[in-house]
């Protein structure tokens, strides 16, 4: 036998495991919109250093989060509003006079800049694709560099997830279906006739823009509650809390919509005196050339756009098992951001944070709160 031959039992060879480097960090912050922003923020400003103390990851190519994605017709003259980032308002980045700018141009461009401003940790692109818990950590894995933390903020919103309702022969349709997230402009629906599905804000204020140049019908499950009044911070504030109530006690959240109602506006005025609003309830089916009823009615169309809300985009959290058997998550916190299950887990862009208006003060009550239940030095 050749003694320099080496002979190996393939039963004997011992595979070593592979083992994941994690860079760890006190705080991982997911998602760089305007919850992500605010909380990180503020996590700098209570003392945490940008890189070591915390990060924010991000799975966009560049900033603004979901607004660099809204349609080419939403400008600075018609958006409904864009609230200022703690620290610099929007005005000091963009010409709010130029009203004919796009919003998906004006936000990111405020975002970048503010982003650059406060010298901000963000990491992008990075897809979180899952965070589970170990000795004491969180383990965030992503397709990228992974992360271990000790407690982490979601800030991942709703955009990424949206919501399209499964109705018998959806498959059969021949004509073209789209959600809020696919829609850019009315201008590539002109000769089409368009069904909008929703009874929304963005449903309403869409169905608007494509009365203008083709034809539209209406529908939606609830029907629409127009208001005659103004909404008002008041108003706003009952809809909060309304909705943090629910999130308290552990329910799935509700829109806004179905608590405060759409305020009649002018352009609101002249879409009923031009007969856009004309609403019928819900189908029943999908046919190959349109939808159906159960009274046997059909409406033939070519386009159905769907405005029917978006979910949570909460699916790497999976693993931490925090959704409830009623389809909800309990939390608590001042602002109800933390999650009770798991209270190193701070949720913003859920509840009664998830208007653009609560988000700044969530972002400030999660990295507090999370500061001092971690017992993190300032």
């Amino acid at each position: 036998m050749n003694k320099n031959k080496t002979i190996q039992d393939p039963e004997l060879v011992i595979e070593t495991p592979r083992v994941e480097p994690f860079y760890k960090v006190d705080i991982v912050v997911i998602g760089a919109g305007q919850a992500g922003l605010s909380a990180a923020y503020y996590l700098k400003r209570e003392g945490l250093k940008a890189g070591k103390g915390f990060v924010v990851l991000d799975d966009e190519v560049g900033p603004g989060g979901a607004w660099q994605h809204r349609w080419d017709s939403l400008t600075l003259s018609n958006v409904n509003g864009i609230n200022d980032l703690p620290g610099m308002a929007f005005a000091d980045a963009v010409n709010k006079r130029d009203v004919a700018l796009q919003a998906n141009v004006a936000v990111p461009q405020y975002y970048g800049a503010y982003e650059k401003a406060y010298e901000l940790p963000i990491i992008r692109p990075i897809k979180v694709q899952e965070v589970t818990e170990r000795n004491g950590r969180f383990l965030v894995r992503t397709n990228g560099v992974q992360f271990s933390a000790r407690g982490i903020i979601n800030a991942t919103g709703t955009w990424k997830t949206p919501n399209i309702p499964m109705y018998p022969g959806s498959d059969l349709f021949r004509g073209k279906q789209l959600h809020t997230v696919d829609y850019q402009q009315a201008e590539e629906f002109i000769g089409k006739h368009v069904l909008v599905v929703g009874a929304g804000i963005s449903a309403v204020q869409l169905l608007g823009e494509l009365s203008e140049l083709t034809q539209t019908s209406w529908v939606s499950r609830r029907e629409p509650d127009f208001r005659n009044h103004e909404f008002t911070e008041e108003l706003g504030r009952e809809a909060v809390e309304l909705v943090d109530q629910r999130v308290r006690a552990g329910l799935p959240t509700e829109s806004v919509v179905a608590v405060t109602g759409l305020p009649i506006t002018p352009s609101i005025e002249r879409m009923f005196e031009k007969g856009a609003l004309n609403w019928r309830p819900m189908f029943d089916h999908i046919t190959e050339r349109g939808v159906g009823w159960k009274d046997g009615t059909t409406l033939d169309v070519d386009v159905i756009f769907w405005n029917t809300g978006f979910r949570h985009s909460l699916e790497h959290l999976k693993g931490l098992n925090i959704i409830n058997e009623h389809g909800g998550i309990k939390m608590s916190g001042r602002l109800a951001t933390q999650v009770v299950q798991e209270p190193r887990l701070h949720l913003i862009g859920y509840g009664p944070s998830a208007s653009t208006v609560g988000a700044n003060r969530a972002g400030r009550a999660a990295a507090r709160e999370l500061i001092d239940y971690l017992s993190l030095k300032r």
